[in-house]
């Protein structure tokens, strides 16, 4: 047995309940282990070990055994008092003591009576170290006695009323147990209206005839002596209003009848308790039992609350269908007025029951041994609660301390006795009594002065074994006096174990809270005392935990075939597991269909009884585990096509050959789902930098399950893989264990190093810092250097933290410099940076450029030089040159406008550059400056120079006004961008017969100052089409086109209609008399046959036939675009624009012989009058419409009007 010298550890983090389980066993807290060897020259006084109960009723036909046995050294003697005085137990024959112990037997099986030996016994423990004494033992017999003989009358009660059938047992020894039967021993039925009460008796709420039988027998069982006493039988009837009517009949007047009713409803009263209110007192920790029982009709119902809380949840329950109200475990909280209701629907009673809690005493401390050296102080405290408050008494080795033999290193104060600089004869055993009138408490505990050099009693060399990451406990079992200080050490190493790795518990043991591989190893256990020193070394081996790396897995087979469950272990090479099959938890059926092979259990021709779960559990010395599956039989179906996937994810990730830059990673390969695993890939995690980001570490072949992984310093590693076959890639497996690698210095140093100035008197030096993973250990700073490249001058260096930047201040304006931005951490300092050339701040440059002058190419294009300006007078990067330039005036009005600078910029060092776009006949302005990376210089003096006069644009607008028989008045506004001086118009125009074709071109000059001509001397009834441009020295401009004709010699409307805004198109119309036309009396005939087919067909067939004669105009004018009717549905075709027949677009450009073409004039018959508009005159002559056409320039698009349908025409005249 080990000394357990204190109950507490020094740290116990949470979780380790279990552990303190295991180490503190507070019974034996304090206590002088009694080890075989410890106990040949060691002493220790009396400690009581085990006793007969304080009150002990025993069975008179048996013998009485008073037990009381103690253990102590030297072996301690027994003596007995009864009633308080000695007892001679050598006087009595019946009175034996069993050797080596103080138990009594009293042999009253041969003769003697048990109530002889009633009584009050006590027993003593003593030895030359002092004297323990057991409780007080009162000794009575059990008894149960007859009841006492009675006669007993017949009950006959009326339907309805109450009754209560009294029990009464005889008083027993202890308490007997009452329940009513009848005399078939059947329990009587119980319900809401039918119950017993706590007293025995039988309540019923109101009484029904089936309630009648004359065997109501109360029972009283006395367990302690295994007997059953009855009562006499009870007889009950129950009579109803009729047979009660005709008892009545025969002796009273008929007036006494009862009614009708078989019995009155009445609301309830209470059968027990009596009264309104009531007292209950229960001892702290004992079962309150409250009980009421009522009577009434309907039968009540019983409700419990307390008047001033609620009641207890865990520890309230309801018996005897709620009639009686149980707290158990009560406590003085549970003190106060419960209510009990009864109700029914006539109405409701209640009963208020007072409940007083009191307590018989309770440790709240306990005393406890204490084993001191000589000189050495300590304390025995007893401590005790209960209700009334238990007073204290100390006893010494038996005897009232106060006539105990006085002892000066001892002082009473209360419940604590002190004591100070303790010497040998100090050793005593001290009992602590607190009483009150509800019982007492006894307690021995012992003052033993030793003065022992430490003992260490865990046996030397021992060999513990222990699974990887679960705890390990190596045991140092001591004694010694004073106390010792244990220290544990490892493998001989100077120094004690930590407390921050390990747990160290006050009795000697220590904790390892999580063993891993390097834990193995030896350890010393040293315990120190002022009178020496003791040690013991034992040894502790790290073994692999059993795994169960390929399960068993859930299997749906076939009646008749045969099934196969895996279970592949993995386990420590030094330990030899056993493979276990179960089936439903117990044993595989002792069947030769069951084959265990290795890995495999088989079970061939599979029937339905094979059906369950199948467990295979791995057992080693040291651990277990298992795993399960299901297996399901069914009938024979059609073989299903195999199942093809992603492969499962990988598992059993396991880490070896673990260095400073590499590691082993190990895994077993998921199911492959019926497609080969072609490769794997791995991936890590930095829990240090980046936690919860994985980044791609390796791929192998499919047919590798390890890798030699390339590490970096100070990461936090995690490893997961991926499996990957034709089909895609598996999920991810459970991630591995965290390996973290050792700081070393940075193997980089920062990239994107740059030096720029961001003030003409500061130098920025700036870099892209390296991330976590770079860094390779803590505290990453960067040493940045500098030095000016064109000089000799020594580097300047600064170390600065983990930022980008560093700003150098009070440089020289754009020097160049060499800069240098080196890692280095708590490890050391990255490899020597190369060099990089970057530049103080730049400034604006001071020169401007000079020889500006300017080479005009044309009118909308010049070309300007300048000299460069010198290099130093840059005091930048060299951006480019800059151009300002902007028209001042107009050479043709010489009116001023808001000026508009425009801004060209020439990359580098160009000397030269071309304006484009410049407008002719202007004035322009421009000068040049030289642009660095701070901003432009100062402007080269202004330079003017002047565009030559160009072509002008088109006149703004051409308008046809006033039209007569034979001329036609032009008006028009000038050119929007003349270009120069206006010389003069040139007015072009054209006749266009009936047939489109276009007549001789007449040429005409018109001064620049003119903006309206009139035209005479025209065709009557004529079209024509208008070409007007204007002329500067320059040459000619852009042209504008229109088309009108003269008016008709009748006096009818013509004139000139408005351009067609969407199309561009200015439409004309002409006179035409379609009565005279051929193809107009061929459709009057057509309409009239067909008019006259219809009426002879009554309307049966639809028109589906008829030709729109065009052929005269189709022929004439050979349009592939015009569409023939349609016969096959009667309708008539639409005509279309030709792409060759395309009117002249508004400002088109006449050719450069200034003549118009034919072809580019020639207008579709779309063109003429046979569109929506036309309509007929009163002498039946169709009157169409014709509309000029405009050309637009090339620029504007090939917009056209689609011509209208002369169908609409035919359709408004049927």
């Amino acid at each position: 047995m080990q000394l357990k010298i204190m109950p507490k550890k020094k740290r116990l983090s949470a979780g380790r309940a279990p552990l303190m389980l295991f180490l503190c066993q507070m019974i034996s807290a304090l206590e002088v282990p009694l080890d075989p060897k410890l106990l040949e020259d060691l002493v220790q006084p009396p400690t009581i070990t085990q006793q007969s109960p304080k009150d002990y009723i025993i069975d008179p036909r048996e013998n009485i055994v008073i037990q009381c046995e103690a253990k102590g050294k030297p072996p301690p003697s027994f003596s007995w008092t009864r009633n308080g005085t000695h007892f001679d137990i050598d006087k009595d024959p019946l009175v034996t003591m069993k050797p080596g112990s103080g138990t009594l037997t009293i042999n009253i099986m041969s003769e003697g009576k048990a109530e002889t030996y009633e009584g009050v016994y006590q027993c003593t423990a003593r030895n030359e170290r002092g004297a323990a004494i057991s409780n007080n033992i009162v000794i009575r017999p059990s008894r149960s006695p007859l009841w006492t003989k009675e006669k007993l009358e017949p009950i006959t009660l009326r339907n309805g009323q109450s009754l209560v059938l009294p029990c009464r047992p005889p008083v027993g020894l202890p308490p007997p147990i009452i329940f009513w039967m009848d005399n078939s021993f059947q329990r009587l039925p119980q319900s809401e209206r039918v119950s017993q009460g706590l007293n025995g008796d039988l309540y019923f709420s109101n009484v029904l005839p089936e309630d009648t039988r004359e065997d109501y027998i109360c029972y009283a069982r006395f367990n302690h002596t295994q007997t059953i006493q009855q009562k006499q039988p009870i007889s009950v009837k129950v009579i109803s209003v009729d047979e009660l009517n005709d008892t009545i009949a025969a002796n009273l007047s008929d007036t006494e009848f009862y009614g009708a009713k078989s019995h009155r409803q009445r609301p309830p009263t209470f059968l027990t308790p009596d009264g309104n209110t009531s007292r209950k007192e229960e001892l702290r920790g004992n079962v309150l039992s409250l009980e009421c029982i009522a009577e009434g009709l309907p039968t009540p119902i019983i409700y419990w609350i307390k008047e001033d809380g609620t009641l207890p949840v865990n520890r309230t329950f309801y018996r005897n269908f709620k009639k009686t109200l149980q707290i158990v475990q009560v406590t003085e909280a549970d003190s106060g007025n419960y209510q009990c209701i009864a109700k029914n629907s006539l109405g409701a009673i209640h009963h208020t029951i007072s409940v007083t809690v009191k307590a018989a005493p309770y440790w709240i401390i306990a005393p406890q041994n204490l084993v001191l050296s000589p000189e050495e102080d300590g304390t025995l405290i007893c401590r005790a609660n209960g209700n009334p408050k238990p007073r204290i008494s100390w006893l010494s080795n038996g005897v009232p301390i106060e006539i105990a033999p006085d002892d000066p290193s001892r002082k009473i104060d209360g419940d604590t006795i002190i004591f100070s600089k303790v010497q040998e004869r100090s050793s005593a055993v001290y009992q602590c009594n607190a009483s009150n009138e509800y019982g007492y408490l006894l307690a021995n505990a012992f003052v033993n002065v030793l003065a022992e050099p430490p003992r260490i009693l865990t046996s030397a060399n021992t060999l513990y074994q222990v699974i990887a990451n679960r705890p390990a406990l190596l045991d140092c079992a001591f004694f010694g006096s004073p106390l010792p200080v244990i220290e544990w050490f490892k493998d001989a190493k100077g120094s004690a174990l930590r407390e921050d790795i390990y747990v160290l518990h006050e009795n000697g043991t220590l904790e390892i809270p999580v063993a891993q591989k390097d834990s193995t190893g030896t350890y010393t256990c040293v315990a120190r005392n002022k009178l020496g020193m003791a040690k013991n070394d034992v040894h502790l081996e790290i073994k692999d935990p059993t795994r169960i790396i390929k399960q068993p897995e859930y299997a749906v087979v076939q009646r008749g075939s045969t099934v196969s469950f895996e279970c592949k272990v993995k386990h420590d090479h030094t330990l030899i597991p056993t493979v276990t099959w179960l089936k439903d938890h117990g044993e595989l059926p002792n069947d030769g269909r069951f084959t265990v092979d290795k890995d495999y259990l088989v079970v061939a021709d599979v029937n339905d009884d094979d059906g369950g779960t199948y467990t295979c559990v791995a057992n080693t010395t040291l651990d277990n585990v298992s795993a399960s599956a299901v297996l399901s039989v069914v009938a024979p179906t059609p073989t299903p096509a195999p199942i093809y996937d992603v492969p499962n994810p990988p598992f059993d990730l396991e880490l070896t050959d673990q260095l400073d830059r590499s590691v082993q990673l190990s895994w077993t390969p998921g199911d492959d789902n019926n497609s080969p695993i072609t490769k794997f890939i791995i991936e890590y995690e930095d829990a240090m930098h980046e936690p919860g980001l994985w980044h791609h570490q390796a791929e192998v072949p499919g047919t590798q399950t390890t890798a030699q992984l390339k590490l970096s310093p100070y990461v936090n590693y995690s490893f997961r893989v991926m499996a990957e076959n034709n089909l895609g890639r598996s999920l991810p497996s459970e991630a591995s264990e965290q390996y973290l690698t050792k700081a070393a210095e940075p193997d980089k140093n920062p990239t994107a190093v740059e030096g720029l100035g961001s003030e003409p008197d500061n130098l920025v030096i700036t870099w892209k810092p390296l991330n976590g993973f770079e860094s390779n250990g803590p505290g990453l700073q960067y040493k940045v250097s500098w030095r000016q490249k064109d000089g000799d001058d020594e580097w300047t260096s600064v170390v600065v933290a983990n930022v980008s930047k560093y700003i150098v201040s009070g440089t020289p304006t754009f020097v160049p410099y060499l800069i240098k931005v080196q890692a280095l951490n708590d490890a050391g300092f990255a490899p020597e940076p190369a060099a990089v050339m970057g530049h103080s701040g730049e400034d604006l440059p001071m020169v401007a450029p000079g020889n500006v002058h300017v080479n005009v190419v044309n009118s909308t294009l010049a070309e300007v030089h300048w000299d460069p300006v010198p290099l130093k007078s840059i005091r930048g990067h060299l951006q480019g040159y800059r151009i300002y330039y902007w028209k001042t005036q107009s050479s043709l009005t010489r009116n001023r406008r808001h000026i508009e600078k425009k801004i060209l910029t020439f990359q580098g060092s160009k000397t030269h550059g071309m304006l484009p776009g410049l407008e002719p006949f202007s004035h322009y302005t421009l000068n040049v400056r030289v642009v660095n990376g701070k901003g432009e210089g100062p402007a080269s003096p202004d330079k003017v120079f002047n565009t030559p006069e160009g072509v002008p644009s088109a006149p703004s607008s051409l308008k046809i006004v006033n039209p007569t028989l034979d001329s036609l008045t032009l008006e028009w506004e000038p050119p929007s961008h003349p270009n120069g001086i206006l010389t003069e118009y040139t007015l072009k125009y054209q006749p266009i017969n009936s047939t489109h074709e276009l007549g001789p071109l007449v040429d005409l000059k018109i001064p620049a100052n003119k903006t309206r001509w009139i035209l005479k001397n025209l065709n009557i009834s004529t079209r024509y089409k208008f070409y007007f441009y204007a002329q500067t020295a320059a040459g000619s401009g852009s042209q504008i086109t229109e088309e009108a004709i003269t008016t008709v010699d009748e006096g009818k409307l013509a004139g000139i209609l408005p351009p067609d805004v969407g199309a561009g198109k200015a439409m004309a119309s002409r006179q035409v008399d379609i009565a005279t036309q051929g193809w107009f009396i061929g459709l009057m005939c057509a309409v009239a046959l067909l008019i006259l087919i219809l009426l002879i067909v009554c309307f049966i067939r639809r028109n589906k036939g008829g030709k729109y004669p065009v052929k005269e105009k189709e022929d004439a004018h050979a349009d592939p675009e015009i569409q023939p009717m349609k016969e096959d549905d009667g309708t008539f075709g639409e005509y279309s624009d030709a792409e060759d027949h395309k009117p002249l677009k508004k400002g088109s450009r006449t050719p450069s012989d200034r003549t118009v073409k034919k072809e580019d004039s020639d207008d579709s018959l779309v063109d003429y009058g046979e569109g929506v508009n036309g309509q007929f005159n009163e002498d039946g002559s169709f009157i169409g419409q014709y509309s000029g056409k405009k050309e637009k320039e090339p620029a504007e698009g090939n917009e056209s009007s689609e011509a209208p349908s002369p169908v609409n025409a035919m359709n408004s005249f049927v």
